[in-house]
């Protein structure tokens, strides 16, 4: 009588490459979901622009007139010496991040003019403000 040979184990990886590839898509769009909405949620004014590519520095102006970086908020002598400390960190000067002023359309018109005039003074001209992309009526 033949002796009959034992099969190995036969571990399937197909299963395991689609589980893994399903993990991976899911972290991507997790990572996403995460930068895309940074800052405070304000009510923007209405206008057309261009969206601005690259590294961003958020400052937001509320409808009080409170000024906040990333969350925090701040006066606006410090919030302009982090903005300046930020981009003096930035090696090149195509590499510096664009300052976008994200002004609640409540906030009072003085508050972004005053901070922008700091902010050209201290040689930061790359500075745009957030809008929602709809025009007014």
């Amino acid at each position: 009588m033949a002796a009959r040979r034992r099969k190995g184990v036969r571990l399937e990886l197909t299963p395991l490459l689609d589980v893994m590839f399903l993990v991976l898509v899911f972290f991507i769009y997790s990572i996403f979901d995460m930068t895309m909405h940074r800052g405070v949620k304000v009510d923007l004014p209405g206008a057309k622009g261009v969206e601005e590519k690259g590294d961003r520095v958020v400052v937001t102006i509320l409808p009080d007139d409170t000024l906040q970086l990333d969350g925090v908020t701040l006066s606006r002598a410090e919030l302009v010496n982090r903005v300046s400390a930020i981009r003096a960190s930035s090696a090149g000067a195509e590499e510096r991040p664009a300052i976008i002023v994200s002004g609640d359309r409540s906030a009072s018109l003085g508050t972004g003019v005053s901070l922008l005039a700091e902010l050209k003074a201290r040689g930061i001209t790359r500075v745009s403000f957030q809008v929602s992309g709809a025009a007014e009526p």
